[in-house]
């Protein structure tokens, strides 16, 4: 795809495009979230609480933070949390949050090996340029027996409503975005960028190719999300 604004990277996915993107985006992300996604974004990240089932005393890293605010809700079971993200901008919008926030590349990450009970990633995955690199990283910094949870934008079960899904995505959603983001043309890309990424049972595939174990996964909303559970063996 070709860049047709400053703010809307390529699919290419050049990491100082993409991180400019975001930065681009950050001052009404999370409502511009809750709107084109018909407020189900809230469902799946109380989906994702569940998942992860963070503990009191682990340290679990959430990338792709964005503003932090799923970072928060994962905070309040009593888990030491931090936020990471590649774009200062969206850290900066939640800087209110009183959550540990760290500008950092998931596929170089800054952390110690073993550093962490848990890593999660939600809506993020897909906008990294090395994709398998990350995944290795996330499993590098996860203590033995720890746990990834991976929340993405996926491909619908039901042929009929994908159509119907994948219509909204290319169409309504740009349309959307105008009303309510203070960047709109940058969700052309995050719309492309969800057409074209991995259906549930090859992104399981990569994520166990990258060195995790006992991977499935679970649809949300008919598939139009899911996520992946994986572990890291002893």
């Amino acid at each position: 795809m070709a860049k047709t604004d400053s703010a809307c990277a390529s699919l290419d996915k050049r990491p100082r495009e993409v991180a400019a993107m975001f930065d681009g985006v950050a001052k009404r992300y999370d409502l511009t979230n809750t709107v084109i996604s018909l407020g189900q974004d809230r469902y799946w990240r109380r989906a994702v609480h569940r998942a992860v089932a963070p503990r009191p005393g682990e340290r679990i890293l959430d990338l792709a933070a964005g503003t932090g605010i799923s970072t928060a809700d994962l905070a309040k079971s009593g888990a030491w949390c931090l936020a990471a993200d590649f774009s200062k901008g969206m850290l900066a919008a939640g800087s209110f949050r009183e959550v540990p926030m760290v500008a950092a590349d998931a596929t170089a990450l800054p952390f110690a090996d073993d550093s962490f009970d848990a890593v999660t990633i939600s809506y993020g995955l897909r906008n990294i340029s090395d994709t398998d690199a990350a995944l290795r990283e996330m499993l590098r910094v996860t203590k033995p027996g720890g746990r990834l949870l991976v929340c993405e934008f996926s491909t619908p079960i039901v042929p009929v409503f994908r159509t119907v899904y994948m219509e909204y995505l290319m169409r309504a959603l740009p349309r959307v975005a105008r009303t309510v983001s203070s960047h709109p043309d940058a969700y052309i890309y995050l719309a492309e960028s969800i057409r074209s990424w991995p259906n549930q049972r090859r992104l399981a595939a990569r994520i166990a190719e990258s060195g995790w174990s006992s991977v499935r996964w679970r649809n949300l909303s008919f598939g139009i999300a899911a996520m992946h559970r994986a572990y890291k063996l002893g």
